[in-house]
């Protein structure tokens, strides 16, 4: 069966936002070998799953990018969550998250998976357990902070891989404050970079 990898930018005090969405303060420390570690792992999925409000932002951003993270971003299916479908993603407003590095931009040729994502409208437990039953690689969850936390309050994760980066937000977006009760996990790697990042890999104990 099927991982399911939660991919998530992190501070060292537990956001993966700013109270208005910010997210700013990753791009100061995220260097190349901290970006090569992230595209060798994003390569390894079949599937790039999401929250609506995170694929009108991303979809506006990767298709137009030259950055190291864009081929994988753009190459991969995409899975979509939301209840009631989506619009014209060239038509949809962005959020505030990736206007904080970028304008939004038209879809462009390379990103034809944007343009035609898988729908998921269902239940998030059910239509999560549809993706891992089917045959094929892990797949690759990406917050937006409430799709995280439904995941995660869900028990839905199989493994962690947070990009922990060595700022503290103070107030903000946490991960991990859904849960009703602590959730034990193993550390499985640990890989610090020259910028100050380091990636941890966890699964559940």
């Amino acid at each position: 069966m099927r991982k399911l990898i939660l991919r998530q930018d992190i501070s060292i005090d537990g956001f993966v936002a700013g109270p208005n969405g910010e997210i700013d303060w990753i791009f100061k420390t995220l260097d190349d070998d901290a970006t090569a570690w992230l595209v060798e792992r994003l390569w390894r999925a079949d599937f790039h799953i999401m929250g609506s409000r995170t694929y009108y932002d991303m979809a506006a951003y990767w298709p137009n990018s030259t950055d190291a993270l864009a081929a994988p971003m753009n190459a991969i299916p995409k899975v979509v969550f939301s209840r009631r479908g989506l619009v014209d993603a060239q038509s949809a407003p962005t959020t505030r998250a990736l206007t904080d590095a970028s304008h939004a931009r038209p879809i462009a040729p390379t990103g034809a998976s944007w343009a035609a994502p898988r729908v998921a409208t269902g239940e998030l437990r059910e239509e999560i357990g549809r993706l891992k039953a089917e045959d094929g690689k892990d797949i690759v969850a990406h917050g937006g902070a409430s799709f995280a936390q439904s995941l995660v309050s869900e028990g839905l994760v199989d493994e962690y891989h947070l990009i922990t980066h060595p700022v503290a937000v103070g107030r903000g977006l946490a991960l991990f404050s859904s849960l009703s009760r602590p959730v034990d996990l193993t550390l499985v790697s640990a890989t610090p970079f020259r910028g100050g990042v380091v990636a941890h890999v966890y699964r559940p104990a």
